[in-house]
């Protein structure tokens, strides 16, 4: 019993070495920093969404609260949507489908304003001439010499 478990922790070292590898390749960690940042950014657009743009617009259509829109799909009424989900009754959500629209698109266009931004500095940074290595300057001449020469 005693060398099976050995057995196994030494089996358990390579696994434990190979993840360990794995999650020091620099890929792994930028996805996880990216998931990381995107979780963050999702708390903002929610609060952007419902705190600051759902208002002038619930106040332009008359004060309608797009995530308090529902079909009632039972027989029972319900004064708005929190009563009829406590309730139980089969709701078909189309507010809150709405609100999560108006998420997707303010984080797609954040999400396109950020590409274009790494775009532009990316062609900046190709857009400066390189110099070429020096012995590559040194065979210029060379070869320029030889051609003189003939």
């Amino acid at each position: 019993m005693l060398q099976q478990g050995r057995a196994l922790a030494g089996k358990g070292g390579a696994f434990v070495n190979d993840f360990k590898a794995f999650i020091a390749r620099g890929n792994v960690v930028d996805l996880a920093v990216g998931i990381i940042i995107g979780a963050a950014f999702t708390t903002i657009v929610n609060s952007l969404v419902k705190d600051i743009i759902m208002p002038p617009i619930g106040m332009i259509t008359g004060g309608v609260d797009f995530s308090d829109l529902y079909i009632n799909l039972s027989s029972v009424d319900y004064p708005n949507l929190a009563a009829a989900t406590a309730a139980g009754a089969a709701t078909i959500n189309y507010g809150v489908f709405l609100n999560a629209v108006i998420n997707f698109l303010i984080v797609a266009f954040a999400v396109f304003v950020l590409v274009k931004q790494v775009q532009r500095f990316r062609k900046q940074e190709e857009a400066k001439p390189v110099e070429p290595p020096k012995s590559e300057l040194l065979l210029a001449e060379i070869r320029d010499l030889l051609k003189e020469r003939k």
